[in-house]
């Protein structure tokens, strides 16, 4: 009976494969980085979750190949490396995984410090705001009785895959922003002990937009803090997320992905009454807000308490007093659940994704 390879061989590509191959390799189990190695699977550089994101900014498409947007001199660990030297080198370089390789650059291996130290991220003293208090009116009949957050897809509620993930990432404390069918989702959710987070509300008498349920925090939390849409389906990874929002010392990060028109027509070119070119049905992107925040905790001076704001308001503030609104681009799934067809399309999706 033929052995099975180790887990870590499905993460290395050659360097002509699309950067497309390396993103579906990052989904899988979390590794997120690919190994691009030569035909002879010696080390030729590295993809991970920054490459990818910073390729995305520079509008690098995923059919281009990975050796576009690869480390070409990534950081390894040596095969007789002492295990105490690898967490060393880890922790010097501030890398969470590392590829392992021979002394003729053989990949051999990889490593992550998860594995090294054994260490999961529980505890970390991040939290998060779930805004939970939409009607959910493009999905009626299904919200006659239930508020969106609590419809099922994949066999339990969107609102608990949400927390599943968040607790995944050590995000253990929870702030629902809650007002329509308040009662259902603190029926269903109480502490948050069942589900191994701590959970408080915030009770809106009024809806209050996108933004204007911080306002209800009181107390500015002790940390930067994550704010998401309660109908958002993803496993985008919320600790790059937190990273990232740190090392751009920013006042607010946007979560933002690809949004692709095809303009259904040709498109011309011209200089005054000249045509210079024909483009036949191009296609534009754009990057477009995913509905999920990192805030640091000052951003409640701009937020009163009980007051209508919306988040393109409150970020175009930011903005304009000088404060710093960086862009996190995302590359991972998600999914709005704002109508059937969405709703179907998630259903659909859903075990390959989360399961």
């Amino acid at each position: 009976m033929k052995k099975p390879l180790p887990p870590w061989t499905e993460t290395l590509v050659p360097p002509s494969a699309p950067i497309r191959d390396a993103l579906v390799i990052m989904g899988k189990g979390r590794r997120q980085i690919a190994l691009v190695v030569d035909e002879d699977n010696r080390l030729v550089g590295t993809v991970t979750d920054g490459d990818v994101r910073r390729g995305i900014l520079n509008d690098i498409a995923a059919e281009r190949p990975v050796s576009e947007i690869m480390h070409p001199a990534p950081s390894t660990i040596l095969a007789d490396m002492a295990r105490a030297d690898q967490i060393l080198l880890m922790q010097s370089k501030n890398i969470h995984q590392l590829p392992v390789v021979d002394d003729n650059r053989h990949v051999v291996g990889l490593v992550t410090m998860g594995e090294l130290i054994e260490h999961r991220t529980a505890g970390k003293p991040n939290m998060a705001v779930l805004l939970v208090g939409g009607l959910g009116s493009r999905l009626r009949p299904l919200t006659d009785d239930k508020p969106k957050p609590l419809i099922s897809v994949g066999g339990r509620p969107v609102l608990e895959t949400i927390v599943r993930q968040l607790r995944e990432h050590g995000i253990h404390r929870l702030v629902f922003a809650v007002n329509h069918m308040a009662s259902a989702i603190k029926d269903h959710f109480g502490t948050g002990e069942a589900f191994d987070v701590d959970i408080r509300y915030l009770e809106e008498d009024k809806p209050l937009g996108t933004a204007g349920p911080l306002g209800l925090l009181g107390e500015a939390p002790d940390c930067p803090f994550i704010v998401m849409n309660g109908d958002i389906l993803t496993n985008v990874d919320f600790s790059s997320l937190l990273s990232f929002h740190a090392s751009a010392e920013a006042m607010a990060t946007v979560a933002t992905r690809t949004f692709e028109i095809e303009v259904p027509f040709g498109v011309i070119k011209n200089e005054g009454h000249i045509i210079t070119d024909i483009i036949e049905k191009p296609v534009r992107q754009f990057q477009v807000n995913a509905g999920i925040y990192a805030f640091e905790p000052e951003v409640l001076q701009h937020i009163p308490s009980g007051v209508h704001r919306d988040m393109p308001d409150l970020l175009s503030e930011l903005i304009k007093t000088g404060d710093t609104v960086s862009g996190f681009p995302i590359h991972e799934y998600w999914i709005d659940i704002g109508r059937l067809e969405d709703l179907n399309q998630a259903s659909g999706e859903y075990g390959d994704v989360f399961n």
